[in-house]
């Protein structure tokens, strides 16, 4: 009988986005894939997959505790009806959930982190508070026996290892990778205005205020720079920009507000620039991953993830965060060199290429699979 992975997300749109070829890898493999996430308008994905989906309802974002110990029993009745050989928890919510679920039962667990998020690198009191209240038992949920932990960078992987979990329960695996058959090299556009874009949710953690303030800065140079941003606001998130200014935003000469995009290549298609000034809380941001593998050169900041993947003098270049003037300066830099450009974006789909592909990642996930079913959670020589 083939064995049973459970991927326990909140969102049904994010496991499409951000876990899908890892699920596909898994069921290529011979693992019985089952899915369980709050479900949108992406049900009729997961099911074509063949994958077993099963609806939750629950709020993502929510620490109101009886919401939470709702969500923990009808996981718990979950995994007890489902018997998974192993349960894959993707980003804080659900590790919360799913790991207190599985107390007691025989499962092996993998806790993934997509990055550590506004609870662990935001300097807000909000943060601040919800970091010290779950620091401590978030430490003993990960140690459990049976467990192992997944994060997307080393700098994620030292602060897991600060909470009290064994190196040899923690594994490097750089975020979800991407379809370089899909997202392929794309001319510059031939529009001579400079375009810069962003592609991600509109929230102050992503940076979207600093980018803002910046493309203001460089019409105050007298420069004509475009500025394009693919996304929506994320109410659940404490971030989240106010749609008062992004009503703002809206009247800005040179400034788009796309909306959402559903193939985002539509917009590095019409970008010279990718830009993500993240404030921080990154794994691997799949924005820049996608953006560089269609050639296109990275501006990020210097913040765990983004560093990972926009490599100052290779193909990209790095800013400090929350830093508006350092982003136009880097903005106008890329601007008017046209050659770095072409340069940093041959650079970053050849990186892409031999570090980022979804193939290569899902390799290595179900690689992981094996060795905890088999007994052992030891990463790859080098990972942690």
């Amino acid at each position: 009988m083939a064995k049973k992975i459970l991927y326990l997300v909140s969102e049904d749109w994010f496991f499409v986005m951000h876990r899908l070829p890892m699920a596909r890898a898994a069921k290529m493999a011979g693992y019985d894939v089952h899915v369980a996430a709050r479900v949108g308008d992406c049900a009729g994905k997961i099911n074509d997959e063949g994958f077993t989906l099963h609806p939750m309802q629950w709020r993502r974002g929510s620490m109101n505790p009886l919401r939470l110990l709702s969500a923990i029993s009808r996981t718990r009745r979950l995994y007890r009806r489902i018997q998974p050989d192993l349960v894959h928890h993707v980003a804080l919510f659900p590790i919360l959930v799913g790991s207190i679920a599985a107390l007691s039962l025989p499962i092996r667990v993998l806790n993934a982190f997509t990055g550590l998020g506004f609870t662990f690198t935001s300097s807000t009191a909000k943060a601040r508070v919800l970091h010290l209240l779950l620091a401590s038992p978030l430490g003993f949920l990960l140690k459990h026996s049976n467990r192992a932990v997944l994060v997307e960078n080393p700098d994620d992987a030292a602060v897991i290892a600060k909470l009290g979990v064994p190196q040899e329960r923690i594994t490097v695996i750089a975020g979800s990778g991407v379809d370089v058959d899909a997202f392929t090299p794309l001319p510059e556009p031939a529009d001579p205005i400079c375009t810069v874009a962003f592609a991600g949710r509109l929230l102050n953690q992503k940076g979207v205020r600093s980018l803002v303030r910046a493309h203001e800065i460089l019409a105050e140079r007298g420069l004509s720079v475009r500025l394009l941003l693919a996304g929506a606001p994320d109410p659940l998130n404490p971030t989240s920009i106010p749609e008062p200014l992004l009503e703002q935003w809206r009247k800005i000469p040179n400034l788009v507000m796309l909306g959402h995009v559903g193939d985002v290549r539509s917009v590095w298609k019409q970008a010279h620039i990718a830009v993500l000034p993240s404030r921080g809380g990154e794994g691997i941001p799949m924005s820049l991953m996608e953006a560089a593998a269609c050639g296109r050169p990275l501006i990020a900041t210097d913040v765990p993830g983004c560093r990972e993947i926009a490599r100052p003098g290779v193909n990209g270049l790095l800013v400090p965060p929350a830093d508006p003037v350092a982003l136009a300066n880097a903005i106008e830099t890329l601007m008017k060199d046209p050659d770095m450009r072409v340069r940093f974006g041959r650079a970053g789909r050849q990186l892409v290429v031999d570090e980022f592909s979804s193939k290569r990642i899902a390799q290595e996930i179900v690689a992981l699979y094996a060795r905890m079913l088999d007994g052992g959670t030891q990463p790859r020589p080098g990972n942690a």
